[in-house]
């Protein structure tokens, strides 16, 4: 159905930034499309992007050798994945050893792709969302967003009380200052040497968890996240399985994340023929 003429005339005056247009037609996070823009590899009107460019309502675009026309977003469906991620996979979509990625057991898009909210590495099972709308997936990672990461984590070796205070209090990493929002043990089960602590941080930094036991010299044997933010693994969901959120569920974590409970009116990218692109305007 067509957008309405009112909606039309007010898209037509609308310019959005380059990664955000990008972002709404599920091309990728906005960071991950900014790294694009950076490399040469984005043109609006047959001119190479630079960070801060915008985008209208009929421009041309040329993403890394494809082309595309900017249209009005008429057809999304906001969309949220709950994936029980078990070991062994990647949180990537192309692996160059060849290995098993998040993406192989989702279900098919239409339109767009589906976008990873923050990375579970290889060894790190447990909650991951994913979701079609770029915008969404920004929200949900950016700092701002404050959203409490949950895990259950196995760690060998004694932990003192003076570590576990330290763990909280805040140690220095390589990439700068880290700590536990909150540390808790689990009741011990036999003598073993091996103990579960549940922690809760609010950053997404590669690998923080691991990185922040081994500041004090323990290993960590086994990573599962339990929660992001307003949603938790569901009980009954199984390693390697997928659960799709309900519309208020969905409505519910994006107001959580700042944004409206619906897409609003913007703009997106469809792939066009290069033989039926509108030529370049030219630069002045």
């Amino acid at each position: 159905m067509p957008l309405p003429t009112a909606i039309r005339t007010r898209l037509a005056r609308m310019a959005e930034r380059l990664q955000k247009i990008l972002a709404n037609s599920g091309l990728g996070s906005r960071r991950e499309l900014e790294r694009w823009i950076e490399a040469g590899e984005i043109k609006v009107n047959g001119r190479v992007a630079s960070l801060g460019d915008r985008a209208a309502l009929d421009d041309d675009l040329s993403v890394r050798g494809t082309f595309y026309k900017v249209v009005p977003d008429d057809r999304l469906t906001r969309r949220v994945l709950i994936y029980h991620k078990p070991l062994g996979e990647v949180t990537t979509r192309d692996d160059p050893e060849g290995r098993p990625t998040v993406f192989d057991r989702l279900p098919r898009l239409h339109h767009g792709r589906w976008i990873a909210v923050g990375r579970l590495d290889i060894n790190t099972l447990g909650l991951l969302l994913l979701t079609n709308d770029g915008e969404l997936a920004n929200a949900l990672m950016h700092p701002s967003s404050g959203f409490e990461r949950h895990y259950a984590v196995r760690v060998n070796g004694q932990v003192s009380d003076e570590m576990l205070k330290t763990l909280q209090d805040g140690v220095e990493l390589d990439d700068g200052p880290a700590r536990f929002d909150r540390v808790v043990a689990e009741p011990l089960d036999g003598e073993g040497s091996n103990h579960w602590f549940r922690v809760v941080l609010r950053e997404g930094r590669n690998r923080m968890v691991r990185r922040l036991w081994e500041s004090q010299d323990r290993a960590v044997s086994r990573l599962i996240r339990t929660r992001f933010g307003p949603v938790a693994m569901p009980r009954w969901l199984t390693r390697g399985k997928v659960h799709e959120m309900a519309a208020g569920e969905i409505a519910d974590l994006s107001k959580a994340a700042g944004l409206d409970p619906a897409p609003a009116n913007k703009l997106r990218i469809v792939a066009v023929h290069p033989r039926h692109r509108r030529k370049a305007r030219r630069q002045h």
